[in-house]
């Protein structure tokens, strides 16, 4: 088939595809804990037949150890002497938050000007069907060799990627990686993501007393927790914005650089509140470490009393320049905290989770090949951006298929809204995406 007769059976194909997507997001398939793993299950199965449907072959449910949140694989062999893809998205989906502020139901699609609201629309059902009607597209006999893994439980846990990736290596084999799970950098703006940061974070606990006092009788000689975490968080930046723990790792930013109008454009920031850090902003939000202070434990203002606090504590996490040394940064992250904690105060800090961050080569003949798919598919160039968020699936399969290829797009833009309320994605990318990817798998055929 050539890219026209590909352009018009993805045309062709969109309102199945759209009713893919509209029966995946019906179904509340969220993976985290206290929920329950039934629609997990159910999402599971139904992305097994929707795959199945457009032509991939061994379809089937992978069923994790001690977790009913099934990943689904399915594959189709190709011509001799042609490189395999490998093609990943998720099924699972965050919880829908406040339904109170959702315009529509999260798990009742609605279409409204050309995009498709519902949690996972956008992250990341839409690649399960972008994958699907490609394979559709080509009726099932792409020409190269094509496999698919849809995970159950990204959003909400990196515990069982091992026995998935490394655990199934032989049968996930592939020259080329496509992880749908990306985004354009504008609606019709097509986007290769180059580049990861990595995370760490901990929980920090300031004591200063053995048990509550009365803040009359003992303030003003006698610290209490509260204020002295407060004064330890507070120097985690320095007065302009930028992270203030020494040694960590920055690389300048060469890709496509944002805006401050286009920041404020896409970020809910209330009126007068100024960015923070300085330098360009591409390079805050992706190729620099990122600090933030996620929760604090500590008496509720209504529950609060004439005492001096005894005990805080916070959560702090750090996102890391792509390619930083996770375990180095907690470190550097653990003696910042602990030497800037005042006045001899008891202070631990505890590790939490950890994940690499990477940058992607982009010197190879996929890399170029999607390139081209992607100009033909949107009708123009696509731009390089960074994710600033942390994918650790990407360097498991970085670790595990060393000499593979990885892409990272998607059809999701900056109006998604992916993890709050009102997720949506624009139908009109969802096409382009999926026939980006059917070119693609020409491109790799004939190069």
């Amino acid at each position: 088939m050539d890219a026209e007769e590909l352009r018009g059976a993805i045309r062709d194909g969109m309102p199945g595809s759209q009713a893919d997507l509209e029966r995946l997001v019906r179904i509340p398939s969220i993976a985290f804990p206290g929920y329950d793993p039934a629609p997990v299950r159910a999402s599971a199965e139904a992305t097994a037949e929707i795959l199945e449907a457009a032509g991939f072959g061994g379809v089937r449910l992978i069923d994790l150890p001690d977790e009913d949140h099934p990943a689904v694989f399915g594959e189709v062999t190709g011509p001799e002497d042609t490189p395999t893809v490998l093609l990943y998205a998720h099924h699972d989906v965050q919880p829908e938050g406040p339904l109170e502020e959702w315009s529509s139901p999260p798990f009742e699609p609605v279409v409204r000007h050309g995009r498709l609201y519902g949690r996972g629309s956008s992250d990341d059902k839409c690649g399960i069907v972008a994958h699907a009607a490609a394979m559709r597209a080509v009726g099932g006999s792409p020409p190269v060799g094509v496999k698919v893994i849809v995970e159950g439980e990204e959003e909400a846990s990196t515990a069982h990627l091992p026995f998935l990736i490394e655990g199934h290596r032989d049968m996930l084999a592939a020259d080329v990686v496509c992880v749908a799970d990306g985004g354009n950098w504008r609606t019709g703006v097509p986007a290769l993501e180059t580049s990861i940061r990595g995370v760490v974070d901990c929980r920090v606990t300031v004591r200063t007393l053995d048990l509550a006092v009365h803040s009359g009788q003992f303030g003003g000689a006698v610290p209490d927790a509260l204020s002295c975490l407060a004064r330890i968080l507070a120097t985690l930046h320095d007065d302009a914005g930028n992270v203030a723990i020494q040694g960590l790792a920055s690389f300048p930013w060469d890709g496509i650089q944002m805006t401050e109008d286009e920041l404020r454009e896409e970020t809910p920031l209330r009126p007068g509140v100024e960015l923070i850090g300085t330098g360009p902003i591409s390079e805050r939000l992706w190729s620099r470490a990122a600090v933030s202070v996620l929760g604090i434990d500590a008496p509720r203002t209504r529950e609060a009393s004439n005492q001096l606090v005894p005990v805080a504590s916070a959560k702090v996490s750090l996102r890391l320049a792509p390619g930083d040394d996770p375990v180095n940064a907690r470190e550097l992250l653990s003696r910042h905290l602990v030497d800037h904690a005042p006045w001899g105060v008891q202070i631990i800090v505890e590790a939490g989770e950890s994940g690499h961050g990477l940058q992607l080569r982009t010197d190879g003949p996929a890399y170029a090949a999607m390139r081209q798919a992607m100009e033909a598919a949107y009708d123009r160039t696509p731009v390089e951006i960074g994710s600033g968020g942390s994918v650790p699936l990407v360097p498991i399969l970085a670790r595990t298929f060393p000499l593979a290829e990885i892409l990272i797009y998607g059809a999701s833009d900056e109006r998604s809204q992916y993890h709050s309320i009102n997720e949506s994605v624009d139908l009109g990318d969802l096409e382009r995406t999926a026939l980006a990817e059917a070119l693609l798998w020409h491109e790799l055929a004939n190069g």
